[in-house]
Formats: C-alpha cells, structure tokens, sequence
C-alpha cells in the first residue's frame, strides 16, 4: 500500500514513460536510478533518452538512489510545497535526512532527469502541476530596451562592457545574479511606472551574456573578486554618468550592494539589496566547472530549485534558458566570490543609512540565503527596511516581475523619504 501523500508506483512510471519533455531534456541518456523514502522505493531506468523500465522497490543495479525522510517526501509531493521543498537541492541543502547514495557525479550528470521525474511524481500524486503563478509579464511588441557597448576600465584593463537602458528619472542602476546578463531585466524595464519613474541601467559583467572576457583571458580562469566587482559598477557609473545611483541587486550583486553601502555611501544614493546577507556560507559547488558534468544543464537546473513553485512557466524557462547560455565557468567563478569571497559581518556596523538607504527584500522559497538570513543581517544595520516577499524565490526581478515592480516601487519610496536631497541632474535616458 502506498504512504500517504506518496505517488503511486505505476502510475508515476507512466507519467515519466509518455512524458515529451522528459524525453526532449535526457536525449542521450541512460540511467537507472532509485527514489526511496522510509520503507518505500521506486526505480526508474532510462536508455537513450526513453523511459524503459521501472517498479517498486530499490533496484539493486541502480547508480544512485535520492533519498529522504517519508516526512520530507510528503512535502514535497504537495501540489504547493512549502519551503524549501519546492525542490530536490533545496532538500539536500536544507532538509536533515536528504541524501544522495552511491557516486555524486552520476547524479550531478543526470540531475535534471532526476528534477523532471520528481516534478512528474508531483503532479502524479497532487493531482495537478504545481502553482503557475500570476501570469507572465509580456515583453511589448517594440523592445524598449536600448542598448550598446561602453568602454569601463577594471582595475589596469579596459573591457567593452554591454550596457542596456531604458526610461527617464532617477538613475537605478541594476545589477545581475551570478552566472546570469543584464536579460533578467527586460520586464522591469518594460513596466510603465517604474519607466516614468527612473533611468533603469543594467550591464553584463566581463565574462557574462554579451560582455566578453579581456583580450588574452584563459578561458574557465574567471574568479570574481570584492575589489573587481566594485571596480566595475564603478567603472560603468562613470562611463555612463550615473548620479549617485540607487543600486538594485539580487544574490551576488544584493551582497555587494551591502558592500557599497558601507564602502562607497558617496558614490551611490541608496541600494535595494534582495536575498541579501552579510555572508552565504555552503552554495560553492565543483560540478559547476567539472569535465564530466553538461554545465549546459547542470548549472541551471542548480538555479532551477532556487524559484518558487508559484512562478510562472514563462519565467522560469527563461531563468533556465539564460543560465544554460553561460559562459564556461562563469557561474563557478562568481560563486567564489557569492559563498566564499564576500564576508560583509566586520563592515555592517560602518552602513550609515541617512547617508545611504538600506531596502532589503528576500523570497520566502530562498533557501540559498534564506528570510532569516536576509533578516539577522538588516537587524545589524540600523536603519535598514527589511521585507520577505510572498511566493517568490531566490531571482525576484526575473521570477515574477509584475509582483516585484510593486516592491521595488515600495523600495524607492522608501529610500526617496529616508534621503529627501536626491539627485538633481534633471537627465533623461539618451
């Protein structure tokens, strides 16, 4: 008899056999594995990209078996699982008893056939997908994004660095998650009050989407590091004559914006710093630059966990789709610096928030830098506005772009009121 809220064996097998997208994301692959609980099991095997075979029971000639609690599984089989259930490497990471048994590299291989039979084993059992979220904010049929490329010196080297704008106002400057382009943007930039409001900037680090790496650079030698990321918002601040910005950063760029914050309170007018905390230990992850690992795939079925159930398909295919593009070793680089690099607890306390506004906002289904993470850092900051946002995850701006807007909106309010003397260059996008 099955466990409650576990789906049924045959049921699910099928469900992964006549399943189109399992088959068009495993092409090539062949696999067996095992999905077990307390005192249930199912295998699965693959050949060349098809569902062959499969049954109750651990399969003795399986080369990996995912395992959790009957208790965790339950969680994560609802239509809506809480966080930070929504996803198999959110278990791993957070969830005591989650495990993988026998060789982590096959499983890092075949990841994201792993995702899509659990994600199929969901709806089995739910009944239903999971939540589709409010619906997609649509790009207009004329892009208003604009965009080019602007010469931004980095420490002693000059780099061609792709710069995209769009609106008038204030100047808000943007920046990208690790890994990731200037792309996560384009809904923002395409929302109408904050188009009215502000001179959105957003830019492809070097090494990142349409900025490429330094003449001579050896390709997988990225590292990003606390002093060159500074250098580079820097640099373009200066390029494109920014005044005193607001900085918007998410992940990797929502650490540094604490960073300027304390560092750089003159050279920028309040920063929104989303899943955001004085240091991110346990995300550094060596398959993400492994030669017998598809970074293609596995780099963003990594990203893939950090969403929230609630998103809707369109972004989070796109989140997906971008982060398959990466450059090699882009990703690994920069999370270094993400969960390694960056230690902001002996700076905290040196943020003057009348000098420079301090929003942070975290999704609720973070569990990379999670609510509470995000919460302990503003606590030490005083002044700091701190808000968990409902349904979303670790990539707000791309993830649910319509509901984030109405944030950062807030966001600005916020900082505008906390520092009434703003910029006054009185400057429109060109």
């Amino acid at each position: 008899m099955n466990p409650e809220g576990i789906p049924e064996r045959a049921g699910w097998w099928a469900r992964c056999q006549d399943d189109e997208q399992l088959r068009s994301l495993a092409v090539a692959a062949t696999v067996r594995f095992t999905v077990a609980g307390d005192a249930w099991a199912a295998w699965f095997a693959m050949t060349d990209g098809v569902v062959t075979d499969g049954g109750d029971g651990r399969d003795p000639s399986a080369e990996f078996t995912v395992a959790a609690p009957d208790v965790a599984w339950r969680e994560f089989f609802a239509a809506v699982p809480r966080p930070p259930f929504q996803n198999l490497f959110g278990m791993l990471m957070r969830v005591e008893g989650a495990r993988i048994e026998g060789p982590a590299l096959r499983f890092a291989q075949f990841c994201h056939v792993v995702r899509r039979v659990l994600e199929l084993g969901r709806e089995h059992a739910a009944g239903r997908p999971g939540g589709t979220g409010a619906g997609a904010a649509l790009m207009p049929a004329q892009d208003p994004v604009r965009g080019g490329y602007h010469p931004v010196t980095i420490g002693s080297r000059e780099h061609r660095v792709f710069v995209e704008q769009a609106g008038t106002g204030r100047d808000l400057l943007m920046l990208h998650t690790a890994g990731a382009d200037a792309r996560q943007f384009h809904h923002l930039m395409a929302h109408p009050e904050l188009a009215a409001r502000c001179r959105m900037v957003a830019f492809d680090l070097p090494w990142h989407g349409r900025s490429f790496p330094p003449v001579g650079a050896v390709p997988g030698s990225y590292e990003l590091t606390t002093a060159d990321y500074r250098e580079a918002v820097a640099g373009v601040i200066a390029a494109l004559g920014l005044d005193r910005p607001i900085v918007l950063g998410c992940s990797m760029s929502g650490l540094l914006c604490l960073d300027l914050a304390a560092t750089a309170p003159d050279l920028v007018g309040g920063v929104v710093a989303c899943e955001a905390s004085d240091v991110v230990p346990g995300r550094q992850v060596p398959w993400a630059r492994h030669p017998e690992v598809n970074q293609a795939v596995f780099v963003p079925e990594w990203i893939d966990g950090l969403m929230a159930p609630q998103t809707h398909p369109q972004h989070r295919q796109e989140i997906w789709w971008a982060y398959s593009q990466g450059g090699f070793g882009s990703f690994f680089g920069d999370i270094l610096f993400y969960s390694g690099g960056f230690d902001a607890r002996d700076r905290l306390g040196d943020i003057d928030t009348a000098r420079c506004p301090v929003v942070m906002l975290t999704g609720e289904y973070d569990y990379s830098c999670t609510p509470e993470m995000s919460r302990r850092t503003a606590a030490r900051i005083d002044g700091a506005t701190f808000r968990v946002l409902p349904e979303i995850g670790h990539f707000p701006p791309a993830e649910a772009p319509q509901r984030f807007a109405s944030h950062l909106l807030e966001a600005l309010d916020t900082i505008e009121a906390a520092a009434p003397t703003a910029p006054t260059n009185g400057r429109t996008s060109p």
